[in-house]
């Protein structure tokens, strides 16, 4: 039996659809159930306490989940356009899915352990989360241009690179106002000790994280090209 997919753009449009929407629905309800101020909250403070804590655990799980299958896929398509161009090594290409699927993991303890409850793991997810996939997109940007022109362009891979140097030049600063923070708390106002560190460290964050959603969203039109085939063999004794 023979089964195939004609494309898989819809699994990164998917992830970027779905994560978008765990951001903004448990932003939403947090704001709304007065739980966190409206001014640029952390990404976790909006999934600390209930019922927003159900919304986004479950949501970031399944976005954690979609990211994994869309690296494995975009891990596919290089090791398919490798056979014929040779242009990036298949060491290289499965480190980059490691870095990729080490940031999933991340993503998997944030959504798991809340910020109030486990701050301690809830941090280090955090940090692996980031860290990684500022890593992991780093290294994609690369070799996109590796595989140019012919299986890219140059005006994608310039967008990617451009994601990516934004997203390292956030995450720098996102960890270092983080760290100068001295009290784990959601309910922030202005004025109040660290709120400044707080704040702008809450800005790079977000930058951070809508940097991976727009990166993902560049991989739409490469997947469109793509088709997966599942073959099933049926022996008979």
């Amino acid at each position: 039996m023979l089964c195939c997919m004609p494309g898989v753009a819809f699994v990164p449009a998917l992830l970027v659809s779905w994560s978008s929407a765990a951001f903004i629905i448990s932003y939403v309800i947090a704001v709304l159930a007065g739980h966190v101020e409206p001014l640029v909250p952390y990404i976790s403070d909006t999934g600390t306490k209930p019922p927003e804590s159900g919304v986004f655990g479950f949501m970031i799980n399944i976005s954690a989940l979609l990211a994994a299958i869309t690296m494995y896929i975009r891990y596919l398509l290089i090791e398919k356009q490798n056979e014929s161009s040779h242009f990036v090594r298949s060491s290289c290409n499965t480190f980059t899915l490691c870095i990729g699927l080490m940031g999933c993991t991340g993503m998997g303890i944030v959504a798991t352990f809340q910020e109030l409850a486990v701050p301690s793991v809830h941090d280090i997810g955090a940090l692996v989360a980031f860290g990684s996939g500022v890593v992991y997109i780093t290294l994609q940007s690369l070799i996109s241009y590796k595989s140019c022109p012919r299986w890219n362009t140059y005006f994608v891979c310039h967008i990617r690179m451009a994601i990516s140097a934004i997203s390292c030049i956030a995450f720098i600063p996102m960890i270092v106002f983080a760290s100068k923070v001295s009290m784990t708390k959601i309910d922030w106002t202005p004025g109040e000790k660290d709120y400044t560190y707080h704040f702008m460290s809450a800005i790079c964050e977000w930058t951070v994280a809508f940097g991976f959603i727009f990166f993902f969203l560049t991989f739409i039109r490469d997947f469109q090209r793509f088709s997966i085939r599942i073959s099933t063999e049926i022996h008979e004794d």
